[in-house]
């Protein structure tokens, strides 16, 4: 349990290190400014850190292409900030859940409308008779 404990400390502090970076650090124009981790796993023995990113709007390819091509700059940040004997291996993934959820979000709208507009007929017929 204490481990698991440590592991999400650490998993939060990546998080927190390589969102800062996004945000002012990372000069590579291929990454969108509509970048954000979303979550960040670390592997019990503290060798992979999986950065679960959401990219919203832009070329997703090409910001996946820039971060894996900063990895090594970022991973170093990562080292100078949060003290670790050994810094993990930086891994992101495309996190689509935001994506999925404003999906969602725009079918439950719509369901809605056209619920509304069905009983709005259905009330303009009962008042035709």
């Amino acid at each position: 349990m204490a481990s698991y404990n440590r592991t999400r400390r650490i998993a939060e502090e990546i998080r927190k290190v390589i969102s800062t970076m996004l945000i002012s650090g990372i000069k590579d124009p291929r990454i969108t400014s509509m970048v954000s981790v979303t979550d960040v796993e670390v592997t019990n023995d503290l060798s992979y850190a999986y950065v679960y990113i959401s990219i919203l709007g832009g070329d997703e390819e090409s910001t996946l292409e820039g971060l894996k091509s900063a990895v090594n700059f970022i991973r170093r940040e990562v080292s100078k900030n949060v003290k670790l004997r050994h810094t993990p291996q930086i891994i992101f993934k495309v996190d689509d859940s935001i994506k999925n959820g404003m999906y969602m979000s725009d079918l439950i709208r719509k369901v809605n409308e056209n619920k509304s507009e069905q009983t709005q007929d259905n009330e303009d017929e009962s008042y035709d008779k």
